[in-house]
């Protein structure tokens, strides 16, 4: 046999021979947050050299929520914690976790805070009484802080696996993308009725009211529960004198309410905050979904 042809055989014989490589796995960083924007920022960024945990159930305020032992054990064994800063998640102060693992994704814009003037306690969830302190915290509804946030994340993932620096720049560019899309379909939506007068039915629209300047109030309405009479007054003393109104939800109301609010002119939507788990999809789709509902209030 040709020398030359039996050397090609051998060499196939050879490659049949070796084992196929697998590919080795990626040590993942493990990260906790406190809310569900954050680790919606964090995966987009991350991708899959992240494993994020957000343990808090989908039936409660994530700020008010008070996890187990055992929970505040797996963020102490995490290799990142996110807070949302902003005095959110009130049991932080009240547990040991290494400081050395915590970041503050906020850290970069505490002078956007918002002072929130009145304190109000009221019950709702399974979270119980709580009180509305003295900062807002819901600061992601500002999309422009939600990407001073999402770019504390990006630098937290370079310092902990440099390797992968120009993946991780090029996921937050893609997420900064799609946030201020977001904030400039907002403005125009918001730009079609500005001295629209807007009741939200919960204080956590803090951010979002001041981003798109709106006009408008915050009571205490639970989107599940009928207001009393006196919330009714308090409603009607608070949009007199507005030639048009509209109550923005955390989410769906009872149909009753919303009967009552039609038939006296008032317009009626929902405007989810999205600080936990969505029942389906992510925070971009819920996000779009808060822009068609905002076109129903402020069409032209």
């Amino acid at each position: 046999m040709n020398l030359v042809l039996v050397s090609f055989m051998s060499a196939c014989d050879e490659k049949k021979s070796k084992p196929t490589l697998e590919k080795p796995e990626i040590a993942k960083i493990t990260v906790y947050t406190v809310n569900y924007p954050l680790k919606y920022f964090t995966e987009r960024i991350g991708g899959e050299f992240v494993d994020v945990q957000f343990p808090a159930p989908k039936d409660v305020d994530p700020a008010y929520w008070s996890p187990t032992a055992e929970i505040i054990n797996s963020y102490q064994k995490a290799d990142i914690i996110l807070l949302n800063g902003a005095d959110y998640a009130k049991w932080i102060p009240k547990v040991s976790l290494p400081a050395s693992k915590m970041v503050n994704t906020n850290k970069n814009s505490e002078d956007e805070f918002i002072k929130v003037e009145g304190q109000a306690t009221h019950t709702h969830g399974p979270e119980g009484a709580h009180t509305h302190e003295d900062i807002a915290f819901t600061t992601w509804l500002d999309p422009t802080l939600a990407i001073a946030q999402a770019e504390v994340i990006l630098q937290t993932l370079i310092a902990k696996t440099p390797t992968e620096k120009a993946f991780f720049e090029q996921q937050f560019l893609e997420l900064k993308k799609d946030l201020l899309s977001i904030d400039s379909e907002i403005a125009e939506i918001i730009s079609n009725k500005p001295e629209m007068f807007v009741v939200f039915s919960h204080p956590v629209y803090q951010y979002f009211q001041k981003r798109y300047k709106i006009k408008g109030t915050s009571v205490h309405w639970e989107p599940n529960e009928l207001p009393t009479a006196a919330m009714w007054h308090d409603f009607e003393h608070q949009k007199e004198h507005q030639k048009e109104s509209a109550l923005i939800w955390e989410g769906e109301p009872l149909k009753e309410t919303v009967e009552k609010l039609q038939k006296t002119g008032i317009k009626s939507t929902v405007f989810s905050p999205c600080g936990n788990v969505p029942e389906k999809g992510d925070y971009m789709m819920v996000m779009l979904a808060n822009l068609e509902n905002l076109q129903q209030v402020f069409r032209k």
